[in-house]
């Protein structure tokens, strides 16, 4: 089950949520981003933007804290470790959001959630302080709050999701909530399984996640 776990906790990384809750909104509206489809030009290349600035620049940054000793190892396992990691990751994201403020090509909805995961990461880092909290379980609360505010609060029921030859299906976010709450609740269990946290970490790390996105949007909207 080890190897498993670890598998699901590498595609789920917290560094990936925000990516991912960029390809869910270009999926669920594309023309809130001034596009017709995922598949379009800008739309890749905004996902690879997010991609680079949130996931692989942090992620390079924290390898480089690896490779001169200053974390013991990748998953950092101690609230110290974690300490240069989340104010690295903090930056990038809050330079992330203050370059997409303003964008006409980038709705407020997206920089909403985009806030709400530098929120989350924040109120982490000083739970972290005093006591370990899951980043993982940040992440997917954050992921949850974001599906749960596009069906509540942005009227988006259903979404078509084109898949060329084999034909265009709609989707109901209720399937999609569905589905992150699942996600939500096995990459809690792989967490657990690979003995990372303990359940009061993740039940923690899925309220801080979960209410920053409603604390953003009270900023944004």
């Amino acid at each position: 089950m080890k190897p498993l776990a670890q598998v699901i906790s590498v595609l789920f990384h917290p560094l990936l949520i925000v990516t991912y809750m960029l390809v869910l909104l270009l999926l669920i509206n594309p023309y809130l981003f001034g596009v017709y489809s995922i598949g379009d030009k800008f739309s890749k290349l905004l996902i690879l933007q997010v991609f680079l600035s949130t996931f692989f620049i942090p992620g390079f940054a924290v390898a480089m804290l690896r490779f001169t000793g200053l974390v013991s190892s990748l998953e950092m396992k101690t609230k110290q470790e974690r300490i240069g990691p989340y104010v690295i990751t903090g930056m990038f994201y809050i330079w992330m959001f203050r370059n997409f403020l303003g964008n006409a090509q980038v709705p407020n909805a997206f920089s909403a959630f985009l806030l709400g995961a530098a929120i989350g990461l924040f109120i982490a880092f000083f739970i972290n302080i005093f006591s370990k909290i899951s980043a993982h379980a940040v992440g997917m609360g954050g992921l949850l709050g974001m599906v749960v505010i596009t069906l509540l609060l942005f009227s988006h029921d259903t979404f078509l999701i084109n898949l060329g030859a084999i034909g265009v299906y709609e989707v109901s976010m209720y399937w999609v909530l569905m589905l992150t709450v699942l996600l939500a609740g096995l990459v809690g269990t792989c967490r657990l399984i690979l003995q990372a946290h303990e359940p009061t970490d993740l039940y923690g790390g899925y309220l801080v996640g979960f209410v920053s996105q409603f604390i953003a949007l009270r900023f944004m909207f």
